[in-house]
């Protein structure tokens, strides 16, 4: 999902099987990410500014253009070394799916991002990661979660238990992901049913598109568009999103717009976010800024700011610097 390079530790394992040779790899990759800032919350904090995770994920070639996949990914805090603390998270949080892959696309099960989280990070300049900044982290899919109670009973915002996850091979650009529970669950505020969603992709040159919508166990639906276009090193974006919280007598909506552009000049890369929410009549609007400098290909220094104006009440601002290693 968020587009690190990876670096193989273990290469070409071979064995005979039935006549035939398997080879499998296993790769180890991730991100270390740590910043100080001054949050909305107006404390000073030492932590994660984006997200640091590790990821084991490997593929064995069964022939014929067919491979079997596997991915187990941990997000931990690298301030302390613990587990992701927020929501009393599974250890492989990141995701925990076995799958087959070949010329009909790949099929995977387990726990993972359902398809509107697993696509929309492209129509954001920060790729939904930063806390300070991103427009997206702040306002996309206000009123909805995945499942409410995954996490020991607390809500899981973007993955899915039990899932089946389903990618179609790329047509001239045009993708296609479906992501749902096989069990049915008894999700609070509504009947027993399924988690079901689509998105629809379209991905050429230097177009891309986004179309999709999601149901949660609890009735809840997230509906998602975006756009971008490239013009060399630069790059602009925006997406609308509509979710809509079943409640017990009444319905929360919140409709979501937002505005990206990013700038690469040489190592430098240049981000500025905007967003619009309305939940239920009350407004509030968002800017982001920030900016990045490779120091490598794997590693690189950021800082970020970001301010909260709702309508009628106090704004919020916060700040930070960072730095980020993939692996």
């Amino acid at each position: 999902m968020f587009n690190h390079k990876t670096t193989s530790i273990a290469l070409a394992m071979t064995a005979l099987c039935g006549g035939a040779q398997a080879q499998s790899s296993v790769t180890i990759s991730g991100l270390i990410d740590l910043g100080v800032y001054r949050g909305f919350d107006d404390k000073s904090h030492v932590g994660t500014i984006q997200r640091s995770h590790f990821t084991v994920s490997g593929a064995e070639d069964l022939g014929g253009g067919m491979a079997a996949t596997f991915k187990l990914q941990h997000r931990f805090d690298a301030d302390t070394g613990a587990t992701e603390a927020s929501g009393n998270k599974p250890f492989w949080h990141g995701e925990s799916t076995v799958g087959i892959k070949g010329a009909f696309g790949h099929l995977r099960i387990g726990r993972a991002l359902d398809m509107i989280y697993a696509n929309d990070w492209a129509f954001d300049p920060w790729y939904n990661f930063d806390r300070i900044a991103s427009p997206a982290w702040n306002n996309w899919h206000w009123n909805y979660a995945t499942d409410r109670t995954s996490n020991n009973g607390s809500a899981e915002y973007g993955r899915l238990n039990n899932g089946v996850f389903y990618d179609t091979p790329s047509y001239n650009g045009f993708t296609a992901q479906f992501s749902g529970a096989f069990e049915e669950t008894k999700g609070p505020g509504a009947g027993t049913q399924h988690n079901r969603g689509i998105s629809l992709n379209y991905n050429q040159g230097p177009v891309a598109l986004m179309a999709a919508t999601s149901r949660n166990a609890s009735g809840d639906t997230d509906h998602f568009f975006g756009a971008k276009y490239n013009f060399g090193s630069v790059a602009l974006m925006g997406a609308y999103d509509e979710s809509v919280f079943k409640g017990a007598t009444t319905d929360s909506t919140a409709k979501v717009y937002t505005l990206g552009a990013t700038y690469t000049m040489d190592r430098t890369s240049f981000k500025a976010g905007f967003g619009h929410r309305n939940v239920d009549g009350v407004k509030s609007q968002f800017v982001g800024l920030g900016a990045s400098y490779s120091l490598s290909k794997r590693t690189s220094l950021y800082t970020s700011l970001g301010r909260q104006m709702p309508k009628g009440g106090n704004s919020k601002s916060a700040y930070g610097v960072g730095i980020a290693h993939s692996f």
